[in-house]
């Protein structure tokens, strides 16, 4: 039964579940056994509760076998970031600061993953505070790119993207301030999904910066991304998936976009859109707007609103954050007021102004995920602090603008280098226009 399992998508788990061909406990067994075994060796795990899972697995099939109506997710292991507040339960967010924390409530999302019938396996490994591209974490170490041992798996939801794409889970939930979930997604060959700011509670999630975060899913299809997004919206984003892309209108910026795609992944790229162009979809240039500013706009945020957060610690424990982390957090403390409420004000024209310029009366725009191969653990923890530190900001070049545009987009694969890890490309749509994505 295992070797069925492991055929199975989250989709297909959960019809297997649904007709009886497969128990929730047998899943949730195998998942449990591949989290302990491969997914400690990946480093991909924080913690996993066997007894608390297998409780949820025992009243899934309970549900089934007396008749109860068919549930979305019922008896399907997961596993998440460590993020997601459950109460009574542990949740460290990838730091030293915050170890032995119990929250006294439990996430929205999780709770309505509960109410779906999910099972919760456990906790799995993240950068430090959600504060890096690579899943960069001094105090963990980093969690293992199942594509090729020494290469980052992408952040912040790195265990996240590592589960999944290793098999271990079918789905995982993560966090997004600046495309940590589309860039694990990415560098783990799986759909990432951003929803639109807003669309997806943030309550009994870990913040980092209240303007940008969002929740959304990691899996292996489109269709999974869709069933798990559903869940967590509330709303229905898997029925017409099978439509196709026929009619719809994609813009391919310029630009910026381009500007420092490396030689085989705009190969990879442009055999993507033709994939898109041969499905029926028309393909129109554009021309992205001045993103300096943009990017920004973005850093003011994200920095001012993580340095209040973590204000009281930076100055009592500065010594229990990674320098790398405490770096990127400390610039926030010295932006004027006025320049934090200017970046909060001017983002409904800016993000109109995006829209018009990239993707004008298009459906939805391509952008790469990544510009570059996926990049080793070494080259962005060790030489020169100017050269790691430009390449975890070339991590982001193409992702975090989005997130203070506000816009869904999704990362999936297209494909690998020549090291065999994986290529992606990156969807942006119009707001709330999940179901287009």
């Amino acid at each position: 039964m295992a070797s069925d399992i492991d055929q199975l998508d989250l989709c297909g788990l959960a019809d297997a579940i649904a007709v009886g061909n497969v128990t929730a406990v047998a899943a949730t067994e195998h998942a449990l056994a591949q989290l302990e075994g491969t997914g400690r060796a990946l480093n991909a795990i924080v913690r996993l509760d066997a007894e608390f899972a297998l409780a949820q697995a025992e009243a899934a099939d309970h549900t089934r076998t007396r008749g109860a109506p068919r549930q979305l997710l019922q008896g399907v292991p997961l596993a998440h970031k460590d993020v997601f507040y459950r109460a009574g339960h542990l949740s460290e967010g990838g730091s030293k600061i915050r170890l032995g924390f119990r929250p006294a409530v439990t996430a929205t999302v999780l709770q309505r993953l509960d109410a779906a019938g999910a099972i919760d396996c456990g906790q799995l490994q993240m950068s430090e505070f959600a504060m890096s591209p690579t899943g960069y974490n001094e105090h963990h170490g980093p969690a293992l790119n199942p594509w090729g041992h020494g290469h980052v798996a992408g952040g912040s939801s790195s265990g996240s993207g590592v589960a999944v794409a290793a098999g271990l889970v079918t789905g995982s939930l993560g966090t997004d301030t600046g495309g940590s979930l589309r860039h694990p997604g990415a560098m783990c060959g799986l759909v990432g999904l951003k929803p639109t700011w807003g669309l997806v509670p943030t309550d009994g999630v870990m913040p980092l910066s209240a303007s940008l975060d969002c929740v959304g899913p990691l899996a292996r299809t489109a269709r999974d991304a869709a069933r798990l997004l559903s869940v967590i919206a509330q709303d229905d984003f898997e029925t017409g998936i099978a439509g196709g892309v026929k009619g719809l209108t994609l813009a391919v910026p310029g630009g910026y976009y381009r500007a420092r795609l490396t030689p085989e992944i705009e190969t990879a790229l442009q055999d993507a859109i033709r994939v898109f162009r041969e499905a029926g979809m028309t393909i129109v240039e554009s021309k992205p707007p001045d993103m300096g500013p943009i990017n920004t706009l973005m850093h003011i945020l994200l920095s001012v609103e993580a340095a209040t957060l973590h204000k009281k610690w930076l100055l009592e424990r500065p010594q229990d954050y990674a320098s790398q982390v405490r770096a990127r957090i400390e610039p926030g403390l010295f932006y004027a007021a006025t320049r934090y409420v200017e970046a909060l004000s001017l983002r409904a024209s800016v993000t109109q102004a995006w829209l018009e310029s990239a993707m004008p009366q298009a459906d939805l725009a391509f952008l790469p995920a990544i510009s570059f191969t996926v990049p080793t653990i070494s080259s962005t923890i060790e030489g020169a602090a100017d050269d790691v530190a430009r390449i975890i900001g070339d991590i982001t070049h193409c992702t975090r603008a989005i997130n203070y545009l506000g816009l869904p987009a999704a990362s999936a694969a297209c494909g690998f280098d020549s090291a065999g890890l994986p290529i992606a490309f990156q969807l942006v749509g119009r707001p709330f226009q999940e179901r287009v994505l």
